[in-house]
């Protein structure tokens, strides 16, 4: 559905088959964020914060916070 997303940024706790499947089945490329070795505490992976700006800037519209459309496609239509 959106042919110039070619690869995905995904947390390390999706390592696994679905790399292979996201390659096979969708034509993309995962991989993985794991954190920093010799972290110690709390530690923000990089790239986290693409993901968690784009959540902040998608909420941020009062229509997505609230499920006000009657169908799952008229959503992901505004959404898109």
């Amino acid at each position: 559905m959106q042919p110039q997303i070619t690869q995905i940024w995904a947390d390390s706790a999706y390592a696994g088959q679905l790399i292979n499947w996201s390659g096979d089945f969708l034509d993309m490329t995962l991989k993985t964020v794991s954190r920093p070795r010799g972290a110690k505490g709390f530690v923000v992976p990089p790239r986290r914060w693409k993901v968690e700006r784009t959540l902040g800037w998608i909420m941020k519209s009062r229509r997505n916070v609230r499920d006000y459309e009657r169908l799952p496609h008229h959503s992901e239509a505004h959404l898109t």
